[in-house]
């Protein structure tokens, strides 16, 4: 048997440096985001023939300096263009330079996505997040009721929302550091990709909570505690890992070979279900026993 919790002040230690240097950097160089969060203009355009390579189209308006530039196939030799501008001259320009490039396209339709809207849906992400936590611990919270030895229930969902929002943090640095240098832009997709991380990283969580539950229920005053809980992690661990390999290597597949529009989707959820399985074995569970030594120290 593995003692996992014996080595839960490494992995404190690892956690609090990475979540401090992600810190750092989402507040010095913050994400970069796309329309959906800064305002532009997207336009879609059909194609005679067939549809040309992204990068042929990205080449074709490369003169025109359009800032936040992304292609999409959008089915049936039609592409989404996406860009960082609500301006008609530039609008014009794009067509132009289009229609002059491919002569037989067509233009379907140019929606303007306003700065105003964009900042309503950065804040209601924001909001969305925050709920999804809020209502997670309360839930785990409420599932837990019936276990207040030795730990209080509510501090099971205390652990649970700590370990989540590690891995949120780390997955919004990462993609900070990756929007400085590489300037890879977050969405709409970005946050679902964060929604879809809660779930997963809880629910991974939950597994070793109830088997720690279960544990608890059936052993005597007697078994410390600490012992219960990494006794329940390695019940779990072999199961916690091949349900995880399971969707990062189809994550994996997803990124390389998915195409550009989900590209950078698959990625947060690869980065955020990674950390996920960490925290879920050595944060969420560490923090019940951490918790439970603190407590012992006051009663003494």
């Amino acid at each position: 048997m593995f003692n996992i919790i014996g080595k839960a002040k490494y992995a404190y230690t690892f956690s609090i440096i990475l979540t401090i240097l992600c810190v750092l950097s989402l507040s010095i160089w913050g994400l970069k985001y796309d329309i959906d969060f800064t305002g532009g203009t997207l336009m879609e355009v059909k194609f005679a023939g067939t549809m040309p390579a992204n990068d042929e189209i990205v080449a074709t308006l490369k003169d025109l300096n359009l800032s936040s530039l992304t292609i999409q196939a959008s089915g049936d030799n039609s592409a989404l263009i996406r860009y960082a501008s609500e301006d008609d001259k530039t609008n014009d320009a794009v067509w132009n330079v289009l229609k002059e490039k491919y002569q037989d396209a067509s233009q379907l339709r140019v929606n303007f996505i306003n700065s105003t809207v964009s900042k309503e849906l950065k804040s209601n992400s924001l909001r969305a997040i925050l709920l999804a936590i809020a209502m997670i611990m309360a839930y785990i919270a409420w599932a837990f009721r019936k276990v207040s030895r030795p730990v209080e229930s509510w501090k099971y969902g205390l652990g649970a929302v700590v370990a989540l929002a590690h891995d949120v943090l780390i997955t919004a640095g990462v993609f900070s550091v990756l929007g400085h240098f590489f300037g890879i832009e977050v969405g709409i997709p970005f946050i679902a990709a964060l929604l879809t991380i809660l779930g997963f990283s809880v629910h991974d969580t939950i597994v070793v909570y109830d088997r720690t539950r279960e544990n608890l229920l059936r052993s005597s005053n007697k078994v410390e505690f600490p012992d219960i809980v990494n006794k329940s992690l390695n019940e779990t661990l072999v199961r916690s890992i091949n349900t995880s390999l399971t969707v990062i290597i189809t994550l994996l597949a997803i990124y390389i070979f998915g195409g550009a529009s989900i590209k950078y989707f698959a990625l947060a959820l690869l980065v955020g279900i990674t950390f996920g399985t960490y925290s879920s074995i050595f944060i969420a569970s560490g923090l019940l026993v951490t918790s439970y030594k603190l407590s012992l120290k006051e009663r003494s």
